[in-house]
């Protein structure tokens, strides 16, 4: 039985949903302030999160809030982790590829998840111990073995465009043995692909708390493996935790399979504290 937290999430994405579908056709006339180098937001943004924060809120006021528009509303050991449309780029250009993404977060771990696709109507869920979700289909990651004949996805931040060189790399060497990689522009549906099996995997790096908190743990409850590209548990993922991080997630044995490629040809370093 989904828990009441989650009935409450469901309905403030599938609100947020329905103000990203009566906007597809005015993208011309939204206003887009750019956030910083390559990273942009529009007023849809801003309106799917109000919606958003206005249920949750209603629904549980002690709550805090840490929404990618809004920021930090009360910072709480449970909080509300908000991504009200993952994948603004697409959704400004026309491509059909986006969603709304909210996690449940306690003491920096997620709990609860929802992951909404409008344009498809799917909808993703979970809670921690329960299993994942697809429209009422329980979910598991894919069975793979090893990198052989997998599907990859990954994804290039603007603020890590630094460290390119390295990631290309990686990505040579990964296409040895993979069918192929995708950069589909949404971490939330990347990793919700993952925990359905669409995806064998998916690795990125700087990318924050609301673009993957929900799919952190649907891939987790779906039976997969989710670390940083050194092998460890991902940071806290609230207010609290750090601004960005690298991640790695697929089955257990593809997510060390791909980790280690992450090691081996010198990508992971890039990211180690520099002295």
């Amino acid at each position: 039985m989904q828990k009441p937290a989650v009935t409450v999430m469901v309905k403030a994405a599938r609100l947020a949903g329905n103000v990203l579908l009566r906007n597809i056709n005015k993208l011309e006339t939204l206003n887009v302030v750019q956030k910083g180098r390559m990273d942009y937001a529009s007023e849809v943004d801003g309106d799917a999160e109000k919606v958003i924060v206005k249920e949750l809120k209603r629904a549980y006021p002690e709550y805090g809030i840490f929404g990618e528009e809004g920021g930090v509303q009360g910072s709480k050991r449970q909080m509300w982790v908000i991504d009200p449309l993952d994948g603004t780029s697409n959704y400004l250009r026309g491509f059909p590829h986006y969603c709304v993404s909210i996690a449940l977060v306690e003491n920096g771990e997620p709990t609860d998840a929802v992951i909404f696709d409008p344009l498809r109507n799917e909808l993703f869920t979970a809670s921690r111990g329960n299993g994942a979700v697809l429209n009422d289909r329980r979910i598991r990651v894919s069975d793979r073995k090893d990198l052989e004949g997998t599907m990859i996805h990954t994804g290039f931040a603007p603020r890590e465009r630094a460290r390119a060189s390295s990631q290309l790399k990686a990505l040579d060497t990964l296409l040895v043995q993979a069918e192929d990689v995708r950069r589909t522009g949404s971490a939330a549906l990347d990793l919700a692909y993952v925990a359905c099996g669409r995806a064998d995997a998916y690795f990125e790096a700087g990318v924050k708390a609301w673009d993957i908190a929900a799919g952190v743990l649907l891939v987790r409850e779906a039976g997969g493996k989710v670390c940083n590209y050194r092998g460890a548990t991902p940071a806290r993922m609230d207010d609290k935790g750090p601004e960005t991080q690298q991640i790695v997630a697929g089955n257990l044995k593809v997510c060390e399979a791909l980790q280690k490629v992450l090691v081996n040809t010198g990508h992971a370093a890039e990211f180690d504290p520099k002295f």
